[in-house]
């Protein structure tokens, strides 16, 4: 075994060594759970009612669409609140919401408006959380702390979907939602608890609003940075918006326990990918390998067009999901390619456009589904995320890395002469 394995597994289980680390990661797997057993929950509620696997697929991700508003007009407060009130505030509106969608009897119509009206602010919540990681691992351990939050997110959408499972079928949607509000408090609480009390990145001051429209123009402009930020939200748009057919689909085929155990077979292959990517590969061979598997978010959805059983279809949608590890190749270049002083502001951007991409990419393959059987529908999503890739290949290579030292930096900051400075390529961002 190579010095570089050896060091990569040791900083692995350093990750679990800090205590802060360790408060994260629970609490990523108590939100992760609930919020699995929601959109499951929420899904199938909405096509037994329904019947139509065009509002089913938007229903699965109904709480991604508003997070653009988010994202567009208050991610400055990401930078400005502390982080630890941040993520416990995202916590209780998540179990005030599950509270009213478990113990009322809302119209659909009703139920999808609260759904979407309590995404618009969880950009503020995820970039909180994210822009702490840095501060907790430090280096390369960041990019393996990343690849660890996603291997435990794989594992609590398999228990999430297997739960929710069992929980409609006995208790039905309405009360399933209910498991979501108490594992949502459980997180409030660890967090709460367990995690620093840090200050606010950068001072408050009006203009939340202008400030974070202004620094989203900045991020937006430099072009490694919006590289970036398109080569980690386009191709997982189609890619994991053919999940939310995966329902209508299966239920379709008289397979409706199909459901959850393809969704879950693709949830284990997210979370393997991501593992064994993050635990073997050194970073060099990350950024080798980020190409290939982004082509492998599409490839094996093309198996859909000869119209797979559950079997099959449980097995090309892991192996098209194990495909999500591309994500850790763009990692830490991100990390370098942003200032710290913006740091929130630009994780929330790509979180919230990540999430938003998704649920268009869910509601355009279900309206897809409406005008060609399901299966084609999910073919032709493999068809589109191998046209993305293709696309963005220089930016997946990262091609642009060498410019980074050299660019001149926007204005990131609220004004200060030191605020937007940009990390330097030898010295690590947090």
């Amino acid at each position: 075994m190579t010095v570089a394995a050896n060091q990569e597994r040791s900083t692995f289980r350093a990750c679990f060594a800090v205590p802060e680390f360790r408060v994260l990661f629970g609490s990523q797997l108590l939100l992760v759970l609930g919020d699995t057993v929601k959109m499951l929950a929420f899904s199938v509620l909405v096509f037994a009612r329904t019947g139509s696997p065009g509002l089913a697929a938007l229903a699965y991700m109904i709480g991604f669409l508003p997070q653009v508003a988010g994202g567009m007009f208050l991610l400055a407060l990401a930078d400005r609140w502390r982080p630890r009130a941040l993520m416990v505030a995202g916590d209780l509106l998540r179990v005030a919401t599950c509270l009213v969608l478990g113990f009322g009897d809302l119209p659909i119509g009703a139920m999808l408006a609260l759904v979407f009206a309590a995404g618009v602010p969880t950009p503020l919540f995820s970039a909180a959380r994210t822009a702490v990681l840095p501060d907790v691992l430090a280096g390369d351990a960041y990019v393996l702390g990343r690849a660890l939050f996603t291997t435990t997110s794989a594992g609590a959408q398999v228990a999430g979907l297997a739960v929710g499972g069992g929980l409609l079928a006995v208790t039905g949607p309405h009360r399933a939602l209910l498991i979501t509000a108490a594992l949502s408090l459980g997180s409030a609480a660890l967090t709460g608890f367990g995690l620093r009390d840090r200050p606010a990145r950068s001072a408050r001051q009006a203009g939340a609003v202008r400030t974070t429209l202004r620094v989203n123009r900045a991020l937006l402009a430099d072009r490694a940075v919006r590289g970036l930020l398109l080569a980690g939200w386009l191709p997982p748009m189609l890619s994991v918006g053919a999940e939310a057919v995966y329902v209508p689909y299966l239920t379709g085929e008289g397979s409706a326990w199909g459901a959850g155990v393809v969704l879950a077979a693709a949830a284990a292959g997210m979370g393997v990918g991501e593992f064994a990517v993050g635990r073997f590969a050194p970073p060099a061979a990350r950024g080798r390998l980020t190409l290939p598997l982004a082509l492998l978010l599409g490839v094996p959805l093309l198996g859909f067009v000869v119209r797979p059983g559950v079997v099959v279809a449980a097995a090309l949608a892991a192996l098209a999901a194990a495909g999500l590890a591309y994500n850790l190749g763009l990692q830490r270049r991100f990390l370098d390619a942003v200032p710290e002083a913006a740091r929130g502001q630009a994780f929330g951007l790509q979180t919230s456009g990540s999430m938003t991409a998704q649920a268009l990419g869910a509601a355009a393959a279900g309206a897809l589904a409406e005008l060609v059987p399901a299966h084609l529908a999910i073919a032709l999503s493999g068809c589109g995320v191998i046209a993305v890739v293709l696309a963005l290949r220089s930016d997946l290579r990262g091609d642009l890395r060498g410019a980074l030292s050299s660019r001149i930096s926007p204005p990131y900051g609220p004004g200060g002469a030191g605020e937007g400075a940009r990390p330097s390529p030898a010295e690590p961002a947090a």
